[in-house]
């Protein structure tokens, strides 16, 4: 499901992470910050070689698993109407991932930017609304309710209303990122209420489109 030329770029950020890591290493103390409450502050601590290897070996992870989902999923021949997003999706993943990892190192060599992690979290929150709009029925990827699964209508315009609210709510986590403090509720709140209203609007779409059938 994956195209080669873009499995390639994938491994090639897992590996330039790596790199990264080990380039921080002689500068990182022995005990480096590795989690951060929703206020910025340090709660939890880690070794810094397991600091420099976590997210590339999480990166690992999710690819692998990013491409295994297309070959179990019963819908897997959907997946071809809409791959370009799809490998997208993934691509967007690895560099968030990227990214973070990389804010770490830096927080950890007392370059503290507290905006970075709501702020980059909207950004893929935005993008992952783009590839909403696009996504085909499928199990895996998506707004998966009972009503969106049962009927392709009712998918495709879910998906297009929950794709726009999806980046107006990172558009918003964005804006507010440099402003409030509290991470959690920057960018919980936004995602939250695109969620449920896509929900909500799925359920409606379903009972008009049954009632259109038996109607007839």
């Amino acid at each position: 499901m994956i195209s080669k030329r873009k499995g390639i770029f994938i491994l090639f950020i897992i590996i330039l992470s790596l790199i990264v890591g080990f380039c921080f290493y002689p500068h990182l103390p022995d005990k480096i910050a590795t989690h951060w409450n929703e206020k910025n502050e340090v709660d939890g601590y880690s070794g810094k070689l397991f600091g420099i290897l976590v997210f590339p070996i999480a990166m690992l992870i999710v690819a692998l698993f990013f491409m295994v989902l297309p070959r179990i999923d019963p819908l897997k021949k959907n997946y071809d109407k809409f791959q370009k997003y799809y490998e997208g999706l993934v691509l967007a993943m690895m560099l968030f991932l990227f990214a973070i990892h990389l804010w770490v190192l830096l927080w950890n060599v007392g370059i503290k930017l507290n905006f970075f992690i709501p702020a980059s979290t909207g950004f893929l929150i935005f993008f992952i609304g783009y590839i909403l709009e696009n996504v085909k029925k499928n199990w895996f990827v998506g707004i998966r309710t009972p009503w969106t699964l049962s009927n392709e209508n009712v998918w495709n315009r879910t998906h297009k209303l929950g794709g726009k609210l999806f980046r107006i709510a990172g558009l918003i986590t964005v804006c507010c990122a440099f402003f409030i403090e509290n991470e959690l509720y920057v960018i919980i709140i936004p995602v939250l209420i695109a969620s449920l209203i896509s929900v909500v609007y799925s359920y409606i779409e379903y009972s008009k489109e049954m009632k259109l059938i038996n109607n007839k």
